[in-house]
């Protein structure tokens, strides 16, 4: 389609609403907009179509043959698109919210707390999609990402969950008889890292370790990481909210806490993008955070 033939949507709109109307007045309270801002619309449109397409009709107006042909074609063409709107909103009120997480997250922090959610809005489905690689929200069609990173993320919205402390933690097993009160008493144990996570790296050395000197096992995914410190494999650095569970249950040792700074979890939509069902899903997320 060529649109730079057609007129402008905003002369269309208003001729469409003043011949369905018969009346200028009736047309620009349809659009709240002024009886002489529809009234020029309706000019403009017949200089550019090279057509009379109204007439005075006592109070009203009368549609012209042209008119006549050009209105009805409009009423259909926004009828159509009226109806798909309206199917694809209805779709947005009734489709499964998309969650997206890291498997880590999902196994370690939101699948234990899952279960609430599900009894207080059995009315609000969610499809939750674990994936190691970024989503693009757009694209995937996804409504909320969770992410761990310093929350900047250019054209999204991004909105803290839970703060950036992070826990040394090893399996009680793999201590022993070994009491250890700071890092530099774990540099004989082996170390569990994931690839590429270099700010947990920066944090470890911020503490004088230097990571060359220690056994380390690096990974693929935090999940694998997890699994092996809860299998007794080695010594981790993750964040709080994933292991709170474990060292409460006692499968798992904190020997001390890093400061990540700005390093957190953060609910991550795209701007504008809130529906009534995605703000109940942050609300519960929000009132999830500190509950074991």
């Amino acid at each position: 389609m060529e649109w730079s033939r057609l007129p402008p949507l905003a002369a269309l709109r208003a001729f469409e609403a003043a011949a369905r109307c018969r009346s200028f007045t009736r047309a620009a309270q349809e659009l709240n907009v002024t009886h002489a801002a529809i009234a020029q619309h309706v000019r403009k449109l017949e200089t550019a179509l090279a057509h009379s397409l109204v007439v005075r009709d006592g109070r009203g107006i009368a549609v012209t043959p042209a008119g006549v042909q050009l209105a009805e074609a409009l009423t259909l063409g926004f009828g159509t698109i009226g109806a798909a709107v309206d199917r694809l909103q209805a779709d947005a009120e009734t489709r499964p919210l998309s969650l997206s997480v890291t498997p880590a997250f999902a196994a370690g922090w939101l699948m234990p707390r899952i279960g609430d959610f599900w009894t207080r809005h059995p009315d609000i489905p969610l499809n939750i999609q674990p994936n190691v690689e970024v989503s693009d929200l757009r694209r995937d069609g996804v409504d909320m990402a969770i992410r761990h990173g310093d929350g900047i993320w250019p054209g999204l919205d991004a909105e803290l969950l839970t703060d950036g402390d992070h826990w040394v933690v090893v399996h009680p097993d793999l201590l022993g008889e070994c009491k250890p009160s700071c890092l530099g008493d774990l540099l004989h144990l082996p170390w569990l890292l994931e690839h590429y996570m270099l700010e947990r790296r920066a944090m470890i050395e911020r503490e004088g370790i230097d990571l060359d000197d220690v056994r380390m096992q690096l990974m693929e995914t935090n999940w694998m990481v997890l699994a092996a410190a809860q299998a007794g494999h080695g010594v981790t650095v993750q964040p709080k909210s994933l292991v709170d569970r474990d060292v409460a249950a006692g499968t798992l040792v904190k020997v001390c806490e890093l400061n990540g700074g700005s390093l957190g979890y953060y609910l991550v939509t795209l701007p504008g993008r809130v529906s009534p069902r995605l703000r109940t899903l942050r609300r519960w997320l929000h009132g999830q955070v500190g509950n074991r």
